[in-house]
């Protein structure tokens, strides 16, 4: 007899004195998304994570725009790392592996990740020519996935091979990333128990 399905979701309500955010996560959903941010450019991209993940997400933030946008993009890239630390659960059963090949016209990302529980970034993007898009700094690309992989513990390697366009290269990023990230934590026939020889991730 086959195993009842187990929803995979998961909620962070996060507060500070600088930003109030609420994040959710169904990781086995259809790509729906109600996301508001304050920043454009960010509800964008968060928009096509979760449409390319496949991922439903939900994700409101007040922050202190006045001052910067740092504090919004790096509390909203820890929620959502908690949200989805909390909807894998034990991770028995997934791939655990994930990587994709994504280009964005002239621009080609590769983004490789394990979801090992153990948090670490290489993130190779150059010198982007633009620092700031609809309303992000584009430094905040990095420090996004960082917050966001130490929060849901993996090793991420982002890479540009080619680009010049920096809207290109930064949504080309994203793809690469969820796309990985659904591969990742998609469920292995083959695999009754926790992918990993400690038997633990």
């Amino acid at each position: 007899m086959s195993k009842a399905k187990v929803s995979r979701n998961g909620k962070c309500e996060r507060k500070t004195r600088e930003t109030s955010i609420s994040a959710s996560v169904e990781i086995d959903g259809e790509g729906r998304y109600e996301v508001n941010t304050g920043i454009g450019f960010l509800d964008h991209m968060l928009e096509l994570f979760a449409r390319h993940g496949l991922f439903n997400l939900r994700v409101t933030c007040k922050g202190d725009l006045h001052v910067d946008a740092h504090h919004s993009v790096e509390d909203i890239a820890i929620a959502l790392g908690e949200a989805f630390r909390q909807a894998s659960g034990d991770k028995k059963g997934i791939l655990r592996y994930g990587y994709a090949y994504i280009t964005m016209d002239e621009s080609l990302v590769r983004a490789a990740l394990d979801l090992s529980g153990r948090p670490y970034l290489v993130c190779n993007l150059g010198t982007l020519k633009r620092e700031v898009v609809g309303g992000m700094p584009t430094e905040m690309v990095e420090h996004f996935f960082r917050s966001f992989s130490t929060h849901f513990p993996m090793n991420l390697h982002i890479d540009l091979l080619r680009g010049e366009d920096t809207h290109h290269i930064i949504e080309a990023v994203f793809k690469a990333v969820t796309r990985a990230l659904r591969a990742a934590l998609m469920t292995d026939l083959r695999e009754a128990g926790v992918p990993s020889t400690k038997g633990v991730l």
